[in-house]
């Protein structure tokens, strides 16, 4: 993303491509009277003050973590949105004929989902072929004659525009199902006029505030029985989901739950959010999940992306989805050769945005015909197969598409090439010219569509537009001149205006705190095997005579107690450093992916600097040593536990002490008391208490005490002050007696139906753990029976502990049974599970 600001020269040197449509200069090379404020009020600006507002807006877009992830990636890898700091600019009158053309548009498709999944007569008088719809992985037949809220299918329709040679727009695809993008554009906004308060005014652009308001308030009407204060989701695929942080920012501006399939269930029909509070009834959801991945029991049987049951509460009419089920149906490439006759004949108008030139070849008498013309050909019912372009294939690449084609020809469309405009981009130091997809987005409002007053303007490279997010190129915002007065409506709560003062979080989902929970625990255990490792291999490292590995006998057995495979006759020193930097170790492996899985589920959640920790995390873990040495495995094991204590820190110093704290910190606290068990009974109670002074040194360095226990103790190593400081000392923070005492306050203030009830599980198991620690007693847990007593008081710790993750779960993240509320709800609506 570039941080200066082209200067005058460069727009004198700018050449728009021969023969084509350029945005933002005429033939002649003249500048569009559109363009002209804007072109203006750059060249008389001072470079120096773009360039520092220009950094501060990117650095806006990097805290708001807008990034795309790359589809695949299983690492979850992001790739930073790019965005050109030159608008786009669009004339009053021009944008005019667009939005009734967008919403001409809209309201055909909505049309046409209200005939397929009813009546169909557009099939039977073969408006449209059959295999058109049937065809269409997205026709879902659970959704026929299913009546939705207001008679409405389509509440949110995005569409792609390009402009050709001879500066008419035309459509080239159609977003129906899951429309992307509008948060992008909105962040578009907010970056670009920020940096160009001057030019955004001389230009006189429409606010975008206003469509979002519509928005929000179609939504809300959808409720069924229009609830007082309805409850609206956005139900997103998830963390993996190329678009995922723009989906978490629109929910945040529009001030709707962000929620997965997981976090919601249905219960006697009824759909519900499940918090740390209990179920929530949701009365509208507007999702990114794709049509069939929404109900795994009577759509696509194998998605664990969907919720179980929410087709059938789409038909009980207990909750209203937007867009509705079986949307994707009118998304389809096939249809674009028969949408300008649809029109015509439905709606009794001329078609204000042409379709681009396309042949169905599922109804083209012989395919190989359409392939010898000037084709793009694309793909009939997917925007994700990437077009093809007939006339730059070689001889073996046409063959083997024809003979694709050819086997299946319903699964293509060819469409004639069209030559996208350019725009003017900022590029390397110099404006050049880049082709132009326009994606305009618009909400029903009433019998009608309201079209927002801008648009996502995607910038490809080379010769072709770029539709796709996980496409290379970027974006631009768009201004829409007005022809009246700027509105200055906002959604975003004025600076003055008083504001409700909050401190809750029941409402957090379930699946959040499930996520920080275990995200707590395996960033503890990681961190714990880090240190066992580096406490090992600095052993190797001090032990200048090279003598005997006897001293890492104690690590050896606290790595097998912890899962890793014995030495079985390889050297331990070799052993030792292959678990430190080979990252298939299955230690390694499973912390890593676990962490990698649960991070990535709340990264909305975290903020920059954590996320940024977790990813350097996960690039070490990554990363093998490319030489076996010893020296070079202790400096990447001490990256390593340097990165995991920042990542503790974070939570400490950065953290808000609400439930998601709470629920990180619990996973953190319980595992380091288990692993703290786990060392003892490894290097203490297998050997019956017959301890000698490298097994308690070990201990201690593991802790991280060992300062500690000398200021106390000088240079006495003895058993039962070393279980003193890691077993009942409250004071030090590796100690389990300084565990139990956090995970009880935790427990504590967990939120319950009612403070007067008796003690749920989990306290009881908290209270019985702090009873167990403070009686315990140091001097007699290695006594004349020796270690049977402390091996028993870990038994029972680990016991309890695992207990209390097990109650937590149970109470606050599964909502296996329906909440007291949900009990005394009343009776189950007939016919419904």
């Amino acid at each position: 993303m570039t941080t200066g600001l082209p200067p005058a020269p460069a727009f004198v040197r700018y050449r728009p491509d021969a023969g084509g449509w350029d945005e933002c200069f005429a033939p002649d090379g003249s500048i569009r009277p559109a363009y002209e404020p804007l072109v203006t009020t750059l060249e008389s600006m001072d470079p120096r003050l773009f360039e520092r507002r220009w950094a501060e807006g990117v650095r806006a877009i990097e805290e708001n973590g807008l990034t795309f992830h790359v589809h695949g990636d299983e690492r979850g890898l992001e790739r930073p949105f790019q965005l050109d700091p030159i608008p786009l600019v669009i004339s009053a009158a021009e944008w005019s004929r667009i939005e009734r053309g967008v919403a001409q548009r809209a309201r055909m498709l909505d049309r046409v989902l209200a005939d397929v999944y009813g009546p169909r007569e557009l099939l039977r008088r073969k408006l449209v072929p059959p295999g058109v719809i049937f065809g269409h992985p997205s026709f879902l037949r659970p959704c026929v004659d299913v009546a939705v809220p207001s008679d409405a299918r389509l509440h949110v329709y995005a569409v792609d525009l390009v402009r050709g040679p001879d500066g008419v727009f035309r459509v080239v695809a159609d977003h129906a199902q899951t429309p992307p993008g509008a948060g992008f554009a909105l962040e578009n906004r907010i970056v670009v006029s920020r940096a160009l308060p001057e030019a955004f005014r001389a230009v006189h652009a429409q606010r975008l505030a206003g469509f979002y308001v519509h928005l929000r308030r179609t939504l809300l009407d959808l409720a069924p029985r229009h609830r007082d204060n309805p409850r609206v989701v956005l139900l997103t695929p998830g963390a993996l989901s190329e678009t995922y942080l723009e989906q978490a920012y629109l929910a945040q501006y529009l001030g709707f739950s962000l929620v997965q399939g997981d976090d919601l269930t249905v219960r006697d029909g009824k759909v519900f959010l499940k918090t740390l509070g209990g179920l929530e009834p949701v009365d509208v959801i507007l999702r990114r999940l794709a049509d069939d991945y929404a109900d795994p029991l009577e759509l696509r049987n194998e998605s664990t992306l969907g919720t179980v049951g929410l087709m059938g509460a789409m038909r009980s009419g207990q909750v209203a989805i937007a867009n509705s089920l079986g949307s994707g149906v009118v998304e389809s490439s096939a249809l674009l050769p028969y949408f300008d006759r649809l029109v015509s004949e439905e709606l009794g108008e001329a078609p204000i945005l042409p379709s681009v030139r396309a042949t169905w070849l599922g109804d083209h008498p012989d395919p190989r015909v359409a392939l010898e013309q000037d084709v793009v050909i694309r793909g009939a019912y997917s925007h994700r197969i990437r077009p093809i372009d007939v006339a730059t294939l070689d001889a073996d690449a046409r063959r083997a598409l024809v003979a694709d084609v050819l086997a299946r020809p319903h699964g293509y469309v060819a469409q004639n090439r069209l030559k996208p405009s350019t725009v003017p981009v900022w590029h390397d130091g110099v404006v050049e010219p880049r082709p132009l997809t326009l994606r305009v987005f618009a909400v029903r409002s009433g019998h009608g569509y309201i079209v927002m007053p801008g648009a996502l303007a995607r910038i490809g490279r080379g010769d072709e537009s770029s539709t796709a997010f996980g496409e290379r190129g970027g974006s631009k915002d768009t201004w829409v001149i007005t022809s009246g007065d700027v509105s200055e409506v906002s959604l975003l709560r004025p600076a003055e205006a008083p504001v409700e003062l909050r401190r809750g979080g029941i409402d957090l989902p379930s699946r959040i705190a499930d996520h920080l929970f275990w995200l707590g625990r395996y960033a503890e255990r990681l961190e714990q095997l880090a240190r066992v490792l580096r406490s090992a291999l600095q052993a190797v490292a001090d032990d200048v005579d090279g003598a005997t590995e006897r001293a890492l006998d104690p690590y050896v057995r606290i790595l097998t107690e912890l899962g890793a495979p014995a030495p079985n006759g390889t050297s331990k020193i070799v052993w030792l450093i292959a678990q430190a930097t080979d990252p298939a170790s299955s230690l390694i492996k499973a912390l890593r992916d676990n962490m990698r899985r649960n991070g990535s589920s709340v990264r909305d959640r975290l903020s920059g600097d954590t996320w940024r920790v977790l990813v350097s995390i996960d690039d070490l873990l990554g990363e093998g040593a490319e030489e076996r040495d010893a020296n070079q495995a202790l400096g990447r094991v001490n990256d390593l536990v340097r990165a995991c204590a920042a990542l503790a820190g974070m939570s400490q110093e950065n953290m808000t002490r609400g439930p998601s704290y709470r629920f990180y910190d619990l996973g953190r606290r319980i595992e380091r008391a288990v692993f703290t068990g786990e060392m003892l009974r490894a290097t203490v109670v297998t050997k019956k208490g017959q301890v000698e002074r490298e097994d308690l040194e070990a201990l201690l360095r593991i802790a991280d005490s060992i300062i500690t226990y000398r200021s106390r103790y000088l240079t006495t190593m003895q058993l039962a002050p070393v279980l003193d400081m890691l077993v009942t000392d409250d004071s030090n923070p590796r100690a389990i007696a300084f565990q139990i005492e956090r995970i009880a306050a935790h427990v504590k203030d967990l939120p319950q139906e009612s403070r007067g009830a008796l003690p749920t599980l989990a306290e009881r198991l908290a209270m019985r753990l702090v009873a167990g620690v403070t009686l315990a007693d140091p001097q007699k847990l290695v006594g004349d029976a020796g270690t049977a007593d402390l091996a028993e008081l870990l038994e029972d710790f680990e016991r309890d502990l695992e207990g209390l993750s097990e109650a937590l779960v149970t109470a606050y993240l599964t909502h296996a049974l329906p909440s007291r509320s949900l009990a005394l709800a009343g009776p189950s609506v007939p016919g419904e599970p």
